[in-house]
């Protein structure tokens, strides 16, 4: 686990800030923001290569990482990378929050496949996860995920608003801090109902 969390800081925060840094001035803002995704990008696949997730939690990964990495070829300046990277977090809360009103929580389908891995059959535990106070607490676990999105996503379009394509060192840094913090209570919400 220290591992993993050695990687995410190298690869999610501090490699990019290394590029996006150093990276401006020979190749503008757009390339060097560009640029600065690849290490997550690389690091992604290899965690989910290693971890082996071919589930609906991995495949939601692979989805993620797909159409934002569309998104960031697509955008074509740095500030339009920026605010296409808002809207395409919007789109991906908005899938929590449909998840819930259909009720069919991701959490519940992330939690499934997460026993699955543990050796749990996947008839079993959707069954279990569907009684009623467990179903309700991962309906309310899909919210957070929702409200993270939702915050995130809000805090990194006012940090553009403010800072403009200048601050997007500062933004990695802050995004990633309360992105941590967010992840820290998904986590939390998982074990502290776990049947």
């Amino acid at each position: 686990m220290k591992k993993f969390i050695l990687l995410d800081l190298i690869c999610y925060v501090a490699l990019p800030y290394f590029i996006w840094t150093y990276g401006r001035e020979p190749l503008g803002d757009y390339y060097a923001m560009l640029f600065s995704t690849v290490p997550g990008f690389l690091y992604t696949i290899y965690r989910f290569s290693k971890e082996r997730q071919f589930n609906i939690a991995g495949l939601s990964i692979l989805l993620s990482l797909f159409l934002g990495t569309m998104v960031n070829l697509l955008s074509g300046s740095a500030e339009n990378l920026l605010w296409n990277q808002v809207y395409l977090g919007y789109a991906f809360g908005l899938v929590y929050l449909i998840s819930i009103m259909l009720k069919k929580p991701l959490a519940l389908q992330f939690a499934v496949d997460f026993v699955y891995l543990q050796g749990m059959p996947k008839n079993k535990s959707k069954a279990l996860f569907s009684k009623k106070p467990i179903f309700l607490w991962f309906q309310l676990l899909t919210g957070l995920f929702f409200f993270t999105s939702l915050f995130q996503n809000s805090f990194k379009a006012w940090l553009i608003h403010s800072y403009g394509v200048d601050g997007y060192g500062e933004m990695l840094l802050y995004l990633k801090a309360s992105g941590w913090f967010f992840y820290g209570l998904s986590i939390a919400g998982f074990f502290s109902y776990w049947p």
